[in-house]
């Protein structure tokens, strides 16, 4: 396999029960064999997209001490601007040659999370990067709910078996500034192997060589999508909830070759995340003397902060 499987959303959607269940072999298959997709058909369009990759550049062009008037202490990154170098990959002591935003859920009024979860960011200086960012925010929780509805079918539970976990969900919309490189880097890479936190993750931005899957052979991978398509991954939240039925893949985002060390990288995940109450216990259906229990039980909150701890964004 030379790079990762692509599947069309419109199937799913189609009302023709044939391509429905095409589609949902499709992505369940490519998510038992490396956790990866590329997938059409999906909510952003084109002048969304466009808008979004204007107001990102926008924001990261701002002067240093105005964008780090956006760094909220305390929360752990979970809102507002992570500067650079300040994330770093399970396991690994040098950050990561980026520096981030977040966007996070919007919360009806009166939700019981209004608590719990930090307020967005309002960025003065440019009033349109906060409505765009918004619009995509919705637009990619709402591709995720139809994936993950497939998924569930996939599994055998019922259609609508995630929709009360992620509605009010703690996901985020992460736009990525990885800056050109001036010097050789020590040890440091874009983004350092790892596996994600959340449920899935749908990526924007993978349209050039830099983001590598690893397949179950432990080779490298090109990930590459189509301009019209979003790179989609399976979690370690969803990895976990499945007993490794639906795999969670390591990947990364290497070092440009030097001639392009100038340039700057995009790229814009947006992590889907259920409501922190969820339990991530293994699923029955995905238990058997084959696959015998491999993971405790947890929350899905729980799990979110022993993972922040391990990438440095909180300190224990």
């Amino acid at each position: 396999m030379q790079n990762i499987p692509s599947v069309d959303l419109r199937d799913f959607l189609s009302g023709n029960p044939e391509r429905k269940q095409k589609f949902v072999n499709e992505i369940g298959k490519a998510y038992e064999d490396i956790g990866f997709v590329a997938l059409k058909g999906h909510f952003l369009d084109d002048q969304l997209v466009d808008d979004l990759y204007t107001e990102v550049r926008n924001f990261f062009n701002l002067p240093v001490d105005v964008k780090e008037q956006y760094e909220i202490p305390g929360i752990g990154g979970q809102r507002g601007y992570v500067s650079f170098g300040k994330e770093h990959a399970k396991g690994r002591k040098e950050g990561d040659l980026k520096e981030f935003w977040h966007f996070g859920q919007y919360l009806p009024e009166g939700s019981k999370y209004a608590k719990e979860y930090p307020e967005n960011v309002e960025v003065k200086e440019l009033p349109k990067f906060n409505d765009v960012g918004k619009e995509a925010y919705q637009m990619l929780e709402k591709t995720g709910i139809y994936v993950l509805r497939a998924l569930s079918l996939y599994l055998g539970l019922d259609e609508f078996y995630f929709d009360n976990y992620i509605a009010e969900g703690n996901s985020i919309l992460r736009p990525i500034h990885y800056p050109p490189i001036t010097e050789e880097p020590k040890n440091a890479v874009r983004a350092a192997a790892h596996g994600d936190i959340n449920l899935i993750t749908l990526l924007m931005g993978a349209q050039g060589r830099g983001l590598q899957v690893q397949n179950h052979e432990g080779d490298w991978i090109d990930a590459i999508a189509q301009p019209d398509e979003l790179v989609i991954n399976v979690g370690d939240m969803l990895s976990r909830h499945t007993n490794n039925k639906l795999k969670s893949t390591i990947h990364q985002v290497v070092n440009p070759p030097k001639e392009l060390w100038g340039t700057s990288r995009y790229s814009i995940p947006f992590f889907m995340h259920p409501v922190s109450e969820m339990k991530l216990d293994c699923l029955e259906n995905c238990i058997d003397e084959n696959n015998p229990k491999k993971y405790n039980d947890i929350t899905a909150g729980d799990f979110l902060y022993e993972r922040l701890v391990d990438l440095g964004l909180i300190k224990k």
